[in-house]
C-alpha cells in the first residue's frame, strides 16, 4: 500500500513516510492510493476493538516496515473501552470519551504516538506540531508526554477553549510545550501547515504533525466505525447511519473511508455548530473558507476544515462530494435545548459537541442511527452544569490532570512568532 497526496504533485510513499512527514511536499494531505475491501473476518467476525482494528488496517500497512508491529500498536493504543450503548427510539450512542483525556481524540493520538515511536530517526528529536480547538492538543500531549526523542508544540486559540480543556493543554511540561495563539483555531492550523512547509524549519528540525492532517490519526478511527457498524447490524439486522459532530472533518472522513472499504455504513451525517461552511457546502454552495464563529461547541469552531480536501478527493471532485454529503447545522440555542432536555429524554448528560449530533438525530426520520459522542460533559462544566442543574462527576483521569500546575506562552499568529517559539523547545 502506498499513500499519495490529495493534490497529486508529490510521489507516492509508504505509510511510515506519510506518517512521519504529516503533510505532503506539495501541501496536500496523504490518502491511501486505493481502498482495499475490508477482510471478511472484519465484516463477519467478532472480537474487541483492537482485534478489529488489526484486521481492518492490515491491508493499509501492507509492505510497510511497521506491518509486523500493527497488532502491538493496536493493543497499545486501543486499551480503553469504546461502548455502543442503546438509547431507545431506534438510536444508539458510540461513546468515544473513555480514554485518558476524555475525548475521542485519544484514539488517533495514541495510535499515532505508537506509530511514530517505532519509526527510526536520524538522531535528532522528532518535533510534533499540533493545532487544537480543544481536545486534540490534550490527547496528543497525553500520548507523547515523556516519550524519549520527541518534543511537542501545542498551539491553541487564546481564550477560545473551555477552562478544563485549557488545563489539559497546559499541564504537562517536560517535552510538551503549550502556546496560546492570539487568534482562532484556523490561525493555529495555518501556522502548523506553514511550519511544515517552511524549508528552513524542515532543514533545522525533524518535523511531523499530530493534527488530523496526519493520516496516522484517521486510520485507527476507521476501526471504531467498523466495530460499531458490525455490532449494530448484529443487534438490529440493519446497517446504521452515523451522526458525527464535525469541525475539522477528520472523524467524518474516517467514517467515509470505512464505508468506501465496504463497512456496512448506511449514511454519514455531519452535525455542525453555527459555523456555516460545511452545511452550506453540503447543500450545494461552492466551497468558501469563512471566519470562525465562536460557539458553545468550541472544538468544532472551524471555518476552513483541512479534511474537506480528503473528502473531495475521495469522491472525485467538489460536485460529487456535495451530492454525497449531508450536514445538519445546530446553533447555540439548539445545543442548550438538547443539553437541558438530555436527562429526561435520553437519560444522558451531553457535552456541547455531542449535543449537535443529538439535535440532528431529533430532526432525522427513520430508524437505525448511531450518535457519535466525542467528549465527556465534565470537560464543559461551565456550559453543561447550569443547564442540567447539577454537578457532572469528573472522570478520575481528568481530575488528575486538573490537579497539575499549568503553563502556556502567548504568541502572535505569525510564522515568525511561531518559529521563534520553536527555538525555545
Amino acid at each position: 500500500m502506498r499513500y499519495v497526496s490529495t493534490r497529486g504533485e508529490s510521489p507516492p510513499v509508504p505509510l511510515s513516510a506519510a506518517v512521519e512527514r504529516g503533510l505532503a511536499p506539495d501541501g496536500g494531505l496523504y490518502v491511501p492510493e486505493a481502498f482495499p475491501a475490508a477482510p471478511a473476518d472484519v465484516l463477519g467476525g467478532g472480537g474487541p476493538l483492537a482485534e478489529v482494528a488489526e484486521r481492518l488496517l492490515a491491508p493499509f500497512f501492507a509492505g510497510d516496515a511497521l506491518a509486523d508491529a500493527l497488532g502491538e500498536i493496536c493493543r497499545e493504543a486501543l486499551s480503553f473501552p469504546v461502548p455502543l450503548r442503546e438509547l431507545g427510539e431506534d438510536t444508539a450512542v458510540l461513546e468515544l470519551f473513555h480514554g485518558p483525556t476524555a475525548a475521542f481524540k485519544d484514539v488517533g493520538a495514541r495510535f499515532l504516538a505508537a506509530l511514530l515511536s517505532r519509526i527510526p530517526g536520524d538522531g535528532r528529536p522528532l518535533t510534533i506540531l499540533v493545532a487544537t480547538s480543544g481536545d486534540t492538543g490534550g490527547a496528543v500531549a497525553a500520548a507523547f508526554h515523556g516519550r524519549p526523542g520527541v518534543e511537542v508544540a501545542v498551539l491553541f486559540p487564546a481564550g477560545m477553549v473551555s477552562p478544563r480543556q485549557e488545563k489539559q493543554l497546559t499541564a504537562w511540561g517536560g517535552n510538551v510545550r503549550a502556546f496560546a495563539v492570539r487568534g482562532a483555531f484556523d490561525d493555529c492550523q495555518r501556522l502548523v501547515k506553514a511550519a511544515m512547509a517552511d524549508p528552513a524549519l524542515r532543514a533545522a528540525r525533524r518535523l511531523s504533525s499530530a493534527n488530523s492532517i496526519n493520516v496516522g490519526r484517521l486510520l485507527p478511527q476507521m476501526a471504531y466505525y467498523a466495530w460499531s457498524a458490525r455490532e449494530y447490524l448484529r443487534r438490529h439486522g440493519v446497517a446504521p447511519g452515523f451522526i458525527i459532530p464535525s469541525g475539522n472533518l477528520g472523524n467524518a472522513a474516517a467514517a467515509l473511508w470505512a464505508r468506501r472499504a465496504g463497512i456496512p455504513v448506511r449514511e454519514v451525517v455531519m452535525a455542525t455548530n453555527a459555523n456555516p461552511g460545511i452545511s452550506a457546502f453540503a447543500a450545494g454552495s461552492p466551497w468558501q473558507a469563512r471566519p470562525t464563529i465562536a460557539t458553545l461547541a468550541t472544538a468544532m469552531d472551524v471555518g476552513n476544515p483541512s479534511n474537506l480536501e480528503r473528502i473531495v478527493h475521495l469522491f472525485g471532485g467538489e460536485a460529487e462530494a456535495q451530492a454525497a454529503l449531508r450536514a445538519e447545522r445546530v446553533d447555540d440555542d439548539g445545543i442548550r435545548r438538547v443539553i437541558r432536555e438530555g436527562p429526561a429524554r435520553w437519560g444522558t448528560v451531553w457535552d456541547p459537541h455531542t449535543a449537535t449530533a443529538v439535535a440532528a438525530r431529533e430532526r432525522l426520520g427513520g430508524a437505525g442511527w448511531i450518535v457519535v459522542s466525542t467528549a465527556h460533559p465534565a470537560k464543559f462544566e461551565g456550559v453543561v452544569e447550569p443547564l442540567v442543574g447539577r454537578e457532572v462527576p469528573v472522570p478520575p483521569e481528568l481530575q488528575r490532570l486538573l490537579d497539575r500546575p499549568s503553563h502556556a506562552e502567548t504568541i502572535a499568529p505569525t510564522l515568525d512568532a511561531f518559529r521563534d517559539a520553536l527555538e525555545t523547545l
